[in-house]
C-alpha cells in the first residue's frame, strides 16, 4: 500500500488560538504562527500524535506527543556548518558548537546544562558538518521543561567565556590528533583538497590548536571576538529547526516551544548554496594514488553530479545505486568477485552540499585486483553501458518502491534523542506534512531523470583515487591537515577512449524479482499461557530452547538467535583462525544469495566465538525460516573454494596487523582483556598461527567443529510455540542428516572465569602505540561478583561520578577528548573503570584520576539528601526506559542467556533495590572498595604510550600539580608492574561463575 501524502494545511484548531493569544506579538505586529501543520504523515503503526509549526521568524518545528515515553528529548538544526566558516579560520562552527554547552546568560555555570541531564536520567550530544550544526538531548520525561529552558539559551545568549575557550579548544585540538591517523577522515580530507581551492567544500571543517589559538592570536585576531560575530551572524532562527518529543500533549508542547523560540531573532540569512561542484573540468580523468596508515586497498570512482534532492519523490539516484550497488546473481559485484578482484561493493549518490552531489562506485581490492584497476573501471562501464541500453525499468522501481513503503509501514520505533536529531535536520528539506515519510516514499517513475544521471556516469567526468601500502614513495605531494602522502595522475586519454567504448557484457544481468518480499503480515494473537519473560520450551542433551511470543511491538517481525556450543572453535589461536576463516568464508558463499533476502528486511549474522558460533536471524517473520534453513544447510554441507580461501586468508592477515593502528584508548582496553580473562588468544598468536592454516587442514577441522555440538536459542517475535519448536527441529535435523552431530557432555559446556586481583593489589603493564601520538590508559578497580547489592551499589557510583569525572578531566582539567567513567563487567565479575587518550603521559592520568575519587569521596560524604535522591532516581528512570523495538528487547534477554545469569526481570528487581539504598551505603562502598587507603581495594592500569614516546615511569609526583585549580593528589605507592601476562595470570586465583538466576532456570517445560 502506498500512503497518499496529505497537502490540507489546516487553519489553526480552536484549542491553539488561545496559546496565540496569550502570547506577545513579535517586531512588525505580526503573528507568531504562519502555518500549524496537523495533517503529517506517518505509518499507519505509529501510535504518536505530530503537529508541525512555521513561525512567523522561519523557525520550523515538529512536536511529538507521546504519552508512553520514559525519556523526553529535543534537537535544533542549524543549517550551517563548516562549509561556512571564515577563510582564514578553520574549523570555527566546530569549535562554536563546542563552546556553546559551556555557560549562557541566564545559566552560567559551565557545566549547568549537562549537570542537570545527567541528574536526571539524560545525556546530550551534538555534531558539526558541512551544512549542519545538530544538538540534541534526552532527558527523564517529567524534566523536560527544564532541561528546554537550559538549552535553548544555546541558541539566545551564550557566554563564550575566555577561560572556557582557552581550555575547550584543546578538546578540539584532541579530537583532531585522534582523527589524524585515521583512514577514513584522511581520504575525506584528501577529496577535499584535490577539487577547486577556492570552493568552500575544501576547507577544514574540524579545526586544530594551530586553525583557532596560534595562527589567529599571531595574526592579532581575536577567537571569542569571532566567535561571537559567527553565532550572531549565522544563528538566526530562519535557518533552525527544532523537534521535540515528549509525554505532554500537543498544545503543551507548542506553549513551550513558543516560549522559549519565538524570540529568536531572524536575521534572514540565506541558506548557503554552492551552485558550482567543487570538481571542475581539470579536476575530472585524475587518478590519485594514496598511501594508507592501515594495510589497505580500495578503489574509489567519483562522478560529480548535480544536486538531486528536489527529485525525492522519484530519486533517481536510489534507482541507480539499488542496480549498481546489487550484490545479486549478474551483479558487478558477482563478476568483480569470481574475476578474484574484489569482495565488497558500494554504489550509489553521496551528499556534497545543497548545489552538488557525487555517484560513487567503492571497491575494496585483492591483491590481483590492484593489477586490474583498469580493468575494474572497464566492468563498471560495462555494467552502466547495460543500464543504458535496456533503459529505466519501471518494475525494478515499483519494486524499491514496494519495498520502501513496507519499511515504512512496519517501521520499528526509534529512541527519542536519534529521532529528535535526524528530524530536526529533515525539517530544512521536506515540507512539514512530509517530514516523516520523504525518505520512504517513492510517489513516481521518471526515466527522465534517471537517463538524466547515468548521463554524467561516464568516463570524461571520472576521478579515480587507489589506496594501497604499495605506494609507498612513491608518491610527491602530502595533504596539508593529515599529511596523507598521494601522487596525482592524469588518467591517459587512450584508456579514457577504452572506456568511453565499453561494450555489453554478457555476464551482466539485470537483478530477478526478489522472492523475499514477505506477503503475510498477520500478527499471531498472543498464546493463552503466553509468559512475559521468556520460557524454556525445550530442554534436551543437544539443545536448550527458550521462546517469548512478542506481547509488546505487534509488528511481523522476529528475532532467531542460536549459540553453538563447540569446544573445538577456541582449543588453540590455530583453531581460533579456522573457525574465523571457515564462517567468512561460508558468509562469503552466501553472499548472493542472501543479498534479495537483506533488501527485503531480513538479514542474518554469523561470527565466531570463544564458545563457538552465533547466528542471528532478524525480521519479517514471514520467510525466516527459508533463509535460516539455507544457511544451515550451507553449514552442514560446505566446499570451500580454494580461490575465496586464499583471498580471505589474506584480508584476514591484514586486518590482525591492522590492528596496531586502532587508537590508544582501544588497545588499552585490549590489554586489559587479556589480563583479566583466564584464556584469550592475542592478535600476534593468531597471526603467528595463521600460516598453519591450509585448504585441507581447515576442511578436515569442519565436520570436526560440528560433530558434537549443544545448542541454546532464544526465539522472541511474531510467532508461535509450535513454530519455534519446528525451527529448532529443522536445525537439529539439518546437523544431525549431514554431519551425525551429537550432543556434548555437560561437563564440555565450560565457561571462562575472570582473574581475581588481590586486597590492596596495583598492578600496572605498559605497552606503546606505535601509530597514534597519544597515550591511552584504562584504570579498573575491580569491586566485586555480579550479584543484585553489588550491581546496584556500583551503578549507583557511576551515576553520580559520571557527570563531575567528565566535567572535572576534560572541561576544567582538559586531559583529551575521550574521557570516561562506568561500570566494566565480565565473566560475572566487574568493577569501576576510566578510560582517558590524551597527549599527556598516562602516570600524569594515573595521579589526575587518583585526586578526583578522592575528591568524589568528599564530596559524596557532603552531598545533600536531595542531591542523592535524585541520582537514585535518575539511574531508576535509565534502567527502567523501555526498549523501543523488538530487536532491542531481545538483545537484552539474550544476554542475559549468553551471560548464563537468566535473570530476565533484571530491571525491575535491581531497581526495587536500589530506591532502598542510602547514602552510608554508597559511602560504605567507596571506603571498602575504591578509597586509596580502602582494605579491599583491587587496581589494574594498562598505560599505553605514545609511538614518540621512549619509556614513561609507572607513578611520578608532578609539582605542577599544585596549581589552585586543580585537586590534590594524593602520593601513590610503587604499583607491581606487570613484565610478563602470563605468568601474572598464573600467579593468582579465578573467581567462580556468577549463580544463574533460578526462578527462570526453574520454568515449566
Amino acid at each position: 500500500m502506498v500512503l497518499k501524502l496529505l497537502k490540507a494545511v489546516t487553519p489553526l484548531p480552536d484549542s491553539l488560538s488561545w496559546i496565540i493569544k496569550k502570547l506577545p506579538y513579535s517586531r512588525m505586529s505580526s503573528p507568531i504562527m504562519k502555518r500549524v501543520v496537523n495533517e503529517i504523515v506517518k505509518s499507519p503503526e505509529d501510535k504518536r500524535e505530530y503537529r508541525g509549526l512555521a513561525f512567523t521568524n522561519g523557525i520550523k518545528a515538529l512536536l511529538i506527543s507521546d504519552p508512553t515515553t520514559d525519556k523526553s528529548s529535543a534537537a535544533l538544526d542549524v543549517h550551517i556548518g563548516s562549509l561556512s566558516d571564515p577563510p582564514k579560520i578553520a574549523g570555527l562552527a566546530h569549535f562554536c558548537e563546542h563552546m556553546l554547552f559551556l555557560g549562557t546568560k541566564k545559566y552560567p555555570k559551565e557545566n549547568e546544562y549537562n549537570q542537570f541531564l545527567n541528574e536526571h536520567a539524560g545525556s546530550s550530544n551534538a555534531f558539526t558538518s558541512g551544512e549542519h550544526t545538530n544538538y540534541y538531548f534526552d532527558v527523564s520525561h517529567e524534566h523536560l521543561e527544564g532541561a528546554l529552558d537550559r538549552f535553548s539559551q544555546f541558541f539566545l545568549c551564550p557566554l563564550f567565556d575566555e577561560s572556557c575557550k582557552d581550555r575547550e579548544v584543546n578538546a578540539v585540538d584532541s579530537e583532531h590528533e585522534k582523527n589524524v591517523m585515521n583512514d577514513a577522515w584522511r581520504l575525506f580530507q584528501l577529496e577535499k583538497a584535490t577539487g577547486n581551492p577556492s570552493h568552500p567544500f575544501s576547507k577544514f571543517g574540524t579545526g586544530n590548536k594551530l586553525t583557532l589559538e596560534t595562527r589567529p592570536s599571531k595574526e592579532g585576531v581575536d577567537i571569542r571576538e569571532e566567535l561571537l560575530k559567527f553565532h550572531s551572524t549565522y544563528y538566526s532562527s530562519n535557518l533552525m529547526a527544532v523537534c521535540i518529543l515528549g509525554r505532554e500533549s500537543l498544545d503543551e508542547l507548542m506553549e513551550l516551544v513558543v516560549k522559549l523560540f519565538a524570540e529568536v531573532e531572524n536575521k534572514n540569512v540565506p541558506i548557503p548554496e554552492f551552485p558550482d561542484n567543487p570538481f571542475q573540468e581539470e579536476h575530472l580523468r585524475q587518478m590519485y594514488k594514496v598511501v594508507p596508515v592501515k594495510d589497505i586497498r580500495n578503489l574509489y570512482v567519483t562522478f560529480p553530479i548535480p544536486d538531486l534532492q528536489k527529485y525525492y519523490k522519484s530519486n533517481p539516484g536510489h534507482y541507480l545505486g539499488h542496480l549498481i550497488g546489487h550484490e545479486g546473481p549478474g551483479s558487478l559485484l558477482s563478476e568483480l568477485k569470481s574475476k578474484g578482484w574484489v569482495n565488497t561493493l558500494v554504489g550509489g549518490q553521496k551528499e556534497g552540499a545543497k548545489g552538488f552531489m557525487f555517484f560513487i562506485i567503492n571497491v575494496d581490492l585483492t591483491e590481483e585486483g590492484l593489477l586490474h584497476v583498469e580493468d575494474i573501471i572497464f566492468h563498471m562501464f560495462q555494467y552502466i553501458q547495460k543500464l543504458r541500453t535496456e533503459g529505466p525499468q519501471e518494475w525494478v522501481f515499483q519494486e524499491c518502491k514496494d519495498l520502501n513503503a513496507m519499511a515504512f509501514r512496519f517501521k520499528d520505533k526509534e529512541r527519542p534523542r536519534g529521532y529528535t536529531s535526524k528530524l530536526a535536520g529533515l525539517l530544512h528539506y521536506y515540507p512539514l506534512e512530509e517530514v516523516l515519510a520523504a525518505e520512504y516514499l517513492l510517489e513516481e517513475f521518471r526515466p527522465d531523470l534517471i537517463e538524466m544521471v547515468l548521463h554524467k556516469l561516464r568516463p570524461q567526468n571520472v576521478r579515480v583515487a587507489v589506496v594501497s601500502k604499495s605506494f609507498e614513495g612513491q608518491t610527491d605531494k602530502t595533504e596539508e591537515w593529515y599529511g596523507t602522502h598521494y601522487k596525482q595522475e592524469a588518467i591517459p586519454d587512450e584508456i579514457i577512449q577504452k572506456w568511453i567504448n565499453a561494450d555489453l557484457n554478457g555476464k551482466f544481468k539485470l537483478p530477478m524479482k526478489n522472492e523475499f518480499i514477505p506477503t503475510n503480515f498477520e500478527i499471531f494473537t498472543l498464546e493463552k499461557d503466553a509468559a512475559q519473560y521468556p520460557s524454556l520450551i525445550k530442554d534436551t542433551a543437544m539443545s536448550k530452547v527458550w521462546f517469548k511470543q512478542d506481547d509488546k511491538f505487534f509488528l511481523p517481525k522476529a528475532c532467531l538467535n542460536f549459540e553453538f556450543f563447540s569446544p573445538f572453535a577456541y582449543v588453540d589461536p590455530l583453531h581460533c583462525n579456522m573457525a574465523y576463516l571457515y564462517l567468512e568464508l561460508l558468509k562469503d558463499s552466501l553472499n548472493e544469495y542472501a543479498y534479495a533476502a537483506e533488501l527485503a528486511g531480513l538479514s542474518y549474522d554469523l561470527q565466531n566465538t570463544i564458545y563457538g558460533m552465533y547466528l542471528s536471524v532478524k525480521g519479517y517473520n514471514d520467510k525466516q525460516h527459508i533463509l535460516l534453513k539455507k544457511i544451515v544447510e550451507k553449514m552442514a554441507t560446505f566446499e570451500i573454494d580454494e580461490k575465496r580461501f586464499e583471498i580471505i586468508k589474506e584480508a584476514y592477515m591484514r586486518s590482525l596487523n591492522n590492528f596496531r593502528a586502532e587508537q590508544p584508548h582501544q588497545h588499552a582496553m585490549y590489554y586489559l582483556r587479556l589480563l583479566m580473562t583466564e584464556v584469550a588468544w592475542t592478535k600476534d598468536e593468531l597471526k603467528d598461527a595463521l600460516d598453519d592454516v591450509t585448504l585441507p587442514r581447515l576442511k578436515a577441522f569442519i565436520p570436526q567443529l560440528l560433530s558434537r555440538l549443544h545448542i541454546e536459542a532464544l526465539l522472541h517475535g511474531n510467532i508461535t510455540k509450535q513454530v519455534a519448536l519446528g525451527i529448532v527441529q529443522m536445525v537439529e535435523d539439518t546437523l544431525i542428516e549431514h554431519l551425525h552431530t551429537k550432543p556434548l557432555l555437560p561437563s564440555q559446556l565450560v565457561r571462562y572465569r575472570e582473574v581475581q586481583l588481590p586486597d590492596r593489589g596495583w598492578f600496572v603493564y605498559q605497552q606503546r602505540n606505535e601509530v597514534h601520538n597519544n597515550c591511552g590508559i584504562e584504570i579498573y578497580y575491580q569491586t566485586d561478583m555480579q550479584t543484585t547489592s553489588e550491581n546496584m551499589l556500583l551503578e549507583l557510583f557511576c551515576q553520580i561520578v559520571s557527570e563531575p569525572c567528565f566535567n572535572t578531566l576534560r572541561t576544567k582539567e582538559q586531559l583529551g577528548y575521550i574521557v570516561f567513567s562506568g561500570p566494566r563487567r565480565a565473566n560475572g565479575v566487574q568493577g569501576l573503570r576510566f578510560i582517558i587518550q590524551s597527549e599527556k603521559p598516562p602516570h600524569y592520568l594515573e595521579s589526575r584520576v587518583e585526586a578526583f575519587l578522592k575528591m568524589m569521596g568528599k564530596n559524596i560524604e557532603d552531598m545533600s539528601d536531595d542531591a542523592f535522591q535524585k541520582h537514585i532516581q535518575a539511574l531508576a528512570v535509565r534502567r527502567l526506559d523501555k526498549p523501543k523495538k523488538l530487536s532491542a528487547e531481545c538483545a537484552k534477554y539474550w544476554g542475559e542467556i549468553i551471560s548464563q545469569q537468566y535473570n530476565f526481570d533484571r530491571d525491575n528487581i535491581e531497581v526495587a533495590y536500589l530506591k532502598t539504598l542510602t547514602k552510608e551505603d554508597i559511602m560504605q562502598f567507596f571506603r571498602d572498595l575504591l578509597a586509596l587507603d580502602s582494605p579491599r581495594r583491587h587496581k589494574i592500569s594498562v598505560h599505553v604510550l605514545a609511538k614518540e614516546m621512549e619509556s614513561c615511569p609507572v607513578v611520578g609526583e608532578f609539582p605542577s600539580q599544585n596549581d589552585v585549580n586543580l585537586a590534590p593528589a594524593p602520593s601513590l605507592s610503587q604499583p607491581d608492574v606487570i613484565q610478563d601476562m602470563t605468568e601474572f595470570k598464573r600467579s593468582l586465583p579465578l573467581f567462580p561463575l556468577p549463580k544463574p538466576h533460578l526462578n527462570f532456570m526453574a520454568a515449566k517445560l
